[in-house]
């Protein structure tokens, strides 16, 4: 009987025993549990998206989109106000304000628009607001000026629509309706360019607040896309600088989440390491322009082989250190018109062959051909601005390689005035010249009547009135070589290497999908 109470004893400690060794296992496990859990919300905590992003800006004159001159301020001023018509990150034509757009005649437009947006304060657009806005683009000189320079009156004969009459046809006008629209009500019985009235738009962020220091901009509820495409950044802090180099010394701080910036010598200033960056192509374009009414430029194969003989690659690289990119074309900016199609590539040993063909012979290190009854040698001359050092520099490389295969360049530098005495007369054999490529996708200033060429084929001519042509248009000129395109400028989005999104800037909009945008702790 006293064994068995042992045995009773002993198998009552073998129990709570087990009991408390399962219940010191099960604890354990749940500490262990509960502290991957908090590993893991660290974890997340560690790249948790902050809610706001901060600029730099510096000659800072007014965000008012209709009156600044600040370039920056202008490629804000696309995430606060917003066009009729917006353009794609390839340049194509899109509807924003406006719900469609129609071309009655050659000089007339049609507008509708969508009357169900609303502007920051919570009014709705109307129709008087595009007018109102393109009177007060009319009346100043402003970076929007060119877009309605042609517009010679506004009708809106109801509340959603806008006719447009224009002085004369533009080639692809409605590309001219891009500039912002301002609302016509707010500035009622106010001095537009004095009000100190907060600008309004419709777009995705508002301007919260303006002080000495700082702009600060909010989401805005109203915007038409706020729920299906809400902003991960609540808001955006502009920092107001002095000089560029104060932005970029803050950037190194990690006091500035993003810069654009054109400078070619930017690394000098924030280094090469510790951040991202998103090159994209600027609408800077050089090119040579051949006198297709010269007695030896006429010559196709002669145009042709000048273009075979220079190596853009390395005219880029040498004097340009390969922060400018090879151009081809006025249209391979971005452009989704943009066609490659028989472009002609550096082949020193095709140029000479292309000569030969064309009945040049290669006599004593040059090139010679009777034309007219007269021998004449393969001696161009190249017309520069002698004020421009980067383009003499360029004109002296592009010497040195067409007489590489014996073509003879003359090199002529001259005065602004008379470069442009040269131009307007297009009295030149080759010229080193440039445009700044509008957004509007005409070529007509290459290719049509009047031409810097002296260009003249009715084929095209008859395609230019229609971009379904452009492919057409390319694949002639490319074989023609009116032109000889040579280089653009490269543009730079900085970002702090904790910034995240979908970048895909163009020099229309730096900031396109910005609602994507973040910043991670």
């Amino acid at each position: 009987m006293k064994n068995n109470n042992v045995f009773k004893y002993i198998f009552i400690v073998f129990i709570i025993a087990l009991i408390i060794g399962t219940v010191y296992v099960l604890y354990n496990q749940n500490v262990q549990s509960e502290e991957i859990e908090e590993e893991n919300t660290t974890e997340e905590a560690s790249i948790e998206m902050l809610d706001s992003l901060t600029m730099g800006l510096c000659n800072y004159d007014t965000m008012n989109p209709l009156l600044t001159n600040n370039k920056e301020i202008i490629n804000i001023s696309k995430i606060i106000f917003e066009p009729l018509l917006n353009i794609t990150s390839d340049y194509k034509i899109e509807n924003c304000l406006a719900t469609s757009w129609t071309k009655r005649d050659d000089t007339t437009y049609e507008i509708k628009i969508d009357s169900s947006i609303k502007w920051q304060d919570g009014s709705s657009l109307i129709a008087k607001d595009v007018s109102f806005t393109i009177d007060r683009l009319k009346e100043r000189n402003t970076v929007y000026s060119a877009n309605v320079a042609d517009i010679a009156s506004t009708e809106t004969p109801d509340a959603e629509t806008v006719i447009i009459h224009l002085s004369r046809a533009v080639p692809f006008f409605e590309y001219n309706l891009t500039f912002p629209i301002l609302p016509s009500m707010y500035y009622v019985n106010e001095n537009f360019e004095t009000t100190n009235k907060i600008p309004i738009g419709t777009g995705m962020y508002k301007i919260a607040s303006i002080d000495d220091n700082t702009i600060l901009l909010t989401r805005n509820d109203r915007w038409r896309y706020i729920k299906e495409k809400t902003p991960l950044a609540q808001s955006i802090t502009i920092k107001r600088y002095g000089t560029m180099g104060e932005i970029y010394n803050s950037f190194k701080l990690g006091n500035i989440d993003i810069i654009n910036t054109s400078s070619t010598n930017y690394q000098e200033h924030v280094g090469t390491m510790g951040y991202n960056k998103k090159e994209y192509k600027g609408r800077n374009y050089d090119y040579l322009s051949l006198n297709c009414s010269d007695t030896i430029l006429q010559d196709k194969a002669v145009r042709q082989a000048i273009n075979y003989a220079i190596d853009k690659n390395t005219l880029v690289s040498t004097v340009f250190s390969n922060n400018y990119y090879v151009a081809n074309s006025p249209l391979d900016y971005g452009s989704y018109l943009y066609n490659s199609t028989g472009e002609i590539s550096y082949n020193q040993e095709q140029a000479r062959t292309t000569l030969e063909q064309a009945g040049w012979t290669y006599q004593n290190g040059r090139w010679q051909k009777s034309i007219s009854g007269h021998v004449r040698r393969l001696t161009l001359s190249l017309i520069v601005s002698e004020e421009n050092n980067d383009r003499v520099n360029v004109a002296n490389e592009i010497k040195r390689q067409l007489e590489a295969i014996g073509i003879a360049v003359n090199v002529t530098k001259v005065s602004n005035d008379k470069y442009y005495e040269y131009l307007n007369n297009k009295n030149y054999q080759m010229i080193l010249t440039g445009v700044t490529n509008s957004v509007n996708p005409d070529l007509t200033y290459f290719y049509g009547d009047g031409n810097l060429a002296n260009y003249n084929n009715s084929d095209v001519k008859s395609k230019l009135n229609s971009t379904d042509n452009y492919a057409d248009i390319q694949k002639i000129v490319n074989d023609e070589v009116p032109y000889i395109g040579l280089y653009r400028n490269k543009n730079t989005l900085i970002l702090n290497a904790n910034v995240g999104g979908n970048f895909s800037p163009n020099s229309y909009n730096v900031y396109y999908n910005f609602n994507e945008w973040f910043r991670q702790k």
